[in-house]
């Protein structure tokens, strides 16, 4: 990630409706799951560990958190957050059938070695545990700030699910997340595309990516839709997002 972005994003990432929407997304499937709150579960990606707080305020005990970036994990024992370390998410410390969930948020695409991190990730979980993965979808949504992100792709529903397969995982659920948004995003890009031409392969100079602070109530407004949508996954998967996540479970 890119380092001026990553300054940016640790800044927002407890208020904005970005972050806070998602949180309340993966926060709603966990309790889903109607795991015990002695289940061992682990963040890769865990950043400034705003969902292990969220989590440990819901009397979950055996909570680990991993990310790659030295800032983050300072800022996540600066914030009181226990049992989190810096980590590649590709080589995980960790024994072999350690965890009951495993999460990760919006961390795939930044690993180049897709199946590697998918392997340690099925390695750690024990027979019968769950992994939860959102990632950005679709190729046709890649723009300056997949760029700015160092992401290596966004993904269709199929190639996610085809992905956690070859890894030996059973799907059991997969959806899009947040379609409030799909269409502004979808003509932004597609049309400054047409405007200003191809998405180019490094970073530009002053580029910031899509991180913006809206201000108090247009953040909050936002909020809202989103998480009234994530509401809408209690009950039905979305045919369209700007994301998509699938939950799948390691054999038994």
């Amino acid at each position: 990630m890119d380092l001026t972005y990553e300054a940016r994003y640790h800044q927002l990432e407890e208020q904005h409706w970005w972050f806070a929407s998602r949180r309340d997304a993966v926060y709603d499937l966990i309790k889903g799951l109607q795991l015990p709150l002695n289940a061992a579960i682990l963040e890769i990606g865990c950043s400034g560990g705003p969902l292990m707080q969220r989590l440990r305020a819901a009397g979950y005990t055996d909570l680990t958190g991993i990310d790659v970036s030295e800032p983050a994990i300072e800022l996540a024992k600066a914030r009181g957050v226990p049992h989190v370390s810096v980590m590649d998410g590709a080589d995980l410390a960790f024994a072999n059938n350690r965890f009951d969930l495993v999460i990760a948020s919006d961390v795939l695409e930044h690993i180049e070695d897709e199946a590697q991190a998918l392997h340690e990730w099925t390695r750690v979980l024990k027979p019968g545990g769950r992994m939860l993965v959102f990632v950005p979808a679709h190729t046709y949504l890649w723009s300056e700030h997949d760029v700015v992100n160092h992401h290596f792709r966004r993904y269709s529903r199929q190639s996610l699910l085809r992905a956690l397969q070859q890894a030996g995982l059973h799907v059991q659920r997969s959806s899009f997340w947040n379609a409030a948004l799909y269409f502004p995003t979808a003509v932004l890009r597609l049309g400054r595309r047409l405007l200003v031409g191809p998405t180019p392969t490094e970073k530009t100079p002053g580029a910031t990516g899509d991180l913006h602070d809206f201000g108090g109530v247009a953040n909050s407004l936002i909020l809202h839709w989103v998480k009234a949508e994530n509401g809408l996954l209690r009950w039905f998967n979305l045919p369209i997002g700007v994301s998509v996540f699938a939950l799948a479970q390691k054999p038994a």
